[in-house]
C-alpha cells in the first residue's frame, strides 16, 4: 500500500536537506503526526530536530512558554497561540532554523465555531512568525478511502492538517531560503 503524503514529505525533506535548514515542530491537534510523517524520509535526522507534542494547556505553557492567560483568552485554538507555540519551540531548540506549529479542534464534540478550525504557525529564526487559519471540512470522503482504511473523521482531519502544514513548510522554505 502506498503511504500517504509521500510526495509532500519528499519535497520538504529535499528542500530541508538541500538548504541545510533544520526544523522543529510544536504539535497539538496532530499529536506528533507531522513529525512522524517526515521521519519516514531517509536521512531526515540531519535536518529534523524533533517535535513537542503539546495537547494540554499546562504543557503548552510549561514546555513552550505560551503565556497561561493567552490560553484562556483568546484560547488554545487561536492565531496568538499558534504563533507562541512556533516561536516558543524555536527559542527552545537552538539548532533549529525554522519551526512549524499547529493548534486546532478536529472533533468530535467541538463547539460549532471551532469545529475543524486549525491555525498553522511558521517561525523562521530572525524573522517574524506567519500564522494561517484553515477550516477543515467535516467529511472528507468515505471512511475506508482516506489514506488508511478505517480512518475516522478525526483521523481524516489530522491527515489533512498534516498536508496543510507540509505545504506551508515547503512554501516558506522556497520563499525564505531559495533565491531565484
Amino acid at each position: 500500500m502506498k503511504q500517504p503524503l509521500t510526495e509532500q514529505i519528499q519535497e520538504v525533506a529535499s528542500l530541508l536537506t538541500l538548504l541545510q535548514v533544520k526544523i522543529v515542530f510544536a504539535e497539538s491537534c496532530t499529536g506528533g503526526l507531522i513529525s512522524a510523517s517526515l521521519a519516514r524520509a531517509p536521512g531526515i535526522s540531519d535536518v529534523h530536530c524533533g517535535s513537542a507534542v503539546v495537547y494540554r494547556l499546562d504543557t503548552k505553557s510549561q514546555w513552550l512558554g505560551v503565556p497561561a492567560p493567552m490560553l484562556l483568552e483568546p484560547g488554545p485554538v487561536s492565531q496568538l497561540v499558534a504563533e507562541a507555540m512556533a516561536t516558543g519551540v524555536l527559542e527552545r531548540t537552538p539548532e533549529a532554523d525554522i519551526a512549524a506549529s499547529i493548534t486546532g479542534h478536529l472533533g468530535p464534540n467541538a463547539p460549532d465555531s471551532q469545529d475543524g478550525l486549525v491555525f498553522v504557525g511558521i517561525a523562521i529564526r530572525g524573522k517574524t512568525c506567519r500564522v494561517t487559519e484553515h477550516r477543515l471540512p467535516k467529511f472528507l470522503c468515505e471512511v475506508g478511502n482516506f489514506p488508511y482504511p478505517g480512518d475516522t473523521e478525526r483521523e481524516q482531519r489530522q491527515w489533512q492538517a498534516v498536508t496543510i502544514v507540509l505545504d506551508a513548510i515547503a512554501k516558506a522554505l522556497r520563499e525564505e531560503f531559495l533565491s531565484f
